[in-house]
Formats: C-alpha cells, structure tokens, sequence
C-alpha cells in the first residue's frame, strides 16, 4: 500500500459515490490506474463493501443504547446461541466482546422507549444465556464517524 492506495481510502471513506475520473483527479492520478487500484483494494479486502448511511431519527428510530451484557458461561454452545440470535435482530447495530466487567457490548436502535422495552423482554431476556443486561441510553449524539483514521498507514 502506498500514498495513491491511501489517498484513494481516504477520499472513497468521505465520498463513497464518487466517480472513478473525479477520485481519479482528487488523488492526483489517470482514471485507468486509479480504477486497477481500486479494484485491487476492493480485491485484497481493504474495502469491504459500499452503504448509504440513513438519517435515523428521520426514519423514526429515536431511541440508540448500549447495553452491556453478561453471559451465565462462555461454554461454546452459549456463546454460539448468543451469536446467532443477535445476528438476526435488526435493532442490533453493533455488538462488541469486550473486556472489563462485561462480556459484549451491544448498540440498539429502536423506534421509541416501548419498543425498547420490547425488544429486552421479548428478545434479549428470553435467552437462557443472559446473566445481566446494564443499559446506557444515549441523551445525545456529539460525534458519528464511519471514516477510520489512516495516518498510521503514512510514512
């Protein structure tokens, strides 16, 4: 990876709709050689995929928590079941594994404080593998970023 690879990460992170000749100009290369290293990026993993990011609260979801949750064990098949459930509940955007006092870290997103409540006592509570559920709600959003820094990558 080199200052072109960088630079193309960078600008794609901020413009993800960009056509090939305007990043090509933004980086300061021909169109041919910066699609053979996007296409290269996009083949080597380092793009794993294009998104639209969605306005939430437009769309009616005003409640986001961060639950911190603590499984009974950490036996394989708890863990497993864990896992699965959560990779099908829609109001799950992220969940983490963490260290500290806890052993996952989950985002949710949902409609209002009822559905909230719905979701925990309809879904996460009812899996035998939950020890303890601790719930921050967020009171306001200061910062949302999808860009990772890559000045690190430069030298």
């Amino acid at each position: 990876m080199d200052i072109y690879d960088i630079k193309i990460l960078e600008v794609i992170q901020r413009e993800g709709r960009i056509s090939n000749k305007e990043l090509a100009k933004k980086v300061n290369l021909s169109p041919a050689p910066c699609w053979r290293r996007m296409h290269a990026l996009e083949e080597g993993g380092y793009i794993k995929s294009y998104t639209a990011l969605l306005d939430h609260k437009k769309i009616g979801l005003t409640i986001t928590a961060f639950a911190h949750v603590s499984l009974d064990d950490h036996h394989e098949k708890t863990v497993k079941s864990f896992d699965q459930a959560i990779a099908n509940w829609p109001e799950v955007q992220e969940c983490h594994a963490t260290s500290g006092g806890y052993d996952y870290l989950l985002k949710i997103t949902t409609v209002d404080m009822q559905d909230y409540n719905d979701f925990m006592y309809e879904k996460l509570l009812k899996l035998k593998a939950i020890r303890s559920v601790n719930t921050s709600f967020s009171m306001m959003q200061k910062k949302v970023s999808t860009q990772l820094s890559l000045n690190h990558l430069q030298t």
